[in-house]
């Protein structure tokens, strides 16, 4: 009985925290639950499919497409529109321009950036899915993507694109169409296509 008496009292001793500690181990976890909530939206692509990363347009990569938009005009869908660059972008050269993006994160930076920006606007940003999107109201397509989904993104153009509707690929041709003009090199290659039906 003295045994069990002394274990209880020694539990309890070893069992209360100072605030000190509970501040801590408090403040540890509802950091390691912050950095997950931030994270997933950027971790997650890696379990789709076909991983669409974030990366930024480069200086080059602007002014390539911007070169590929010359002496066009009307609505601009830019796909996968990440920070809202191309958007921006296009917006500034006139055109009504519109962005997709899966990432809601970036979603949300994207409207708050149009939002503190009068000239911006205009401009629109969607969180949905590139695949469900409708692009037949687009005159003017960007994409950013990556290699393993160029093809399907092809067939999807051909599908619902308008015939005479200008696309801009940056970093990956289209796989089949054969583009009308080749802007850049490397990495900062731009390729410029017209649908023909």
């Amino acid at each position: 009985m003295d045994i069990e008496i002394a274990n209880d009292t020694e539990y309890r001793r070893l069992s209360k925290l100072s605030p000190v500690g509970k501040v801590l181990i408090y403040g540890t976890g509802g950091l390691a639950i912050g950095v997950s909530v931030v994270c997933i939206p950027f971790v997650s692509p890696a379990f789709r499919k076909i991983c669409l990363p974030y990366v930024p347009a480069t200086t080059e990569q602007l002014l390539g497409v911007c070169n590929a938009l010359k002496g066009h005009s009307g609505r601009l869908l830019d796909v996968g529109s990440g920070d809202g660059r191309i958007v921006f972008t296009a917006a500034k050269l006139g055109f009504k321009a519109v962005g997709v993006e899966l990432n809601p994160i970036l979603v949300l930076y994207s409207r708050m950036s149009a939002l503190l920006n009068k000239q911006y606007n205009e401009t629109r940003f969607y969180r949905k899915n590139l695949w469900t999107f409708n692009l037949l109201p687009y005159n003017n397509i960007v994409i950013f993507g990556v290699e393993q989904m160029m093809m399907e993104f092809e067939k999807k153009l051909l599908q619902e694109a308008s015939d005479g509707t200008v696309v801009v690929a940056c970093r990956f041709p289209l796989p089949n169409m054969v583009p009308i003009e080749t802007i850049g090199h490397g990495v900062d290659t731009v390729w410029k296509y017209v649908i023909k039906k």
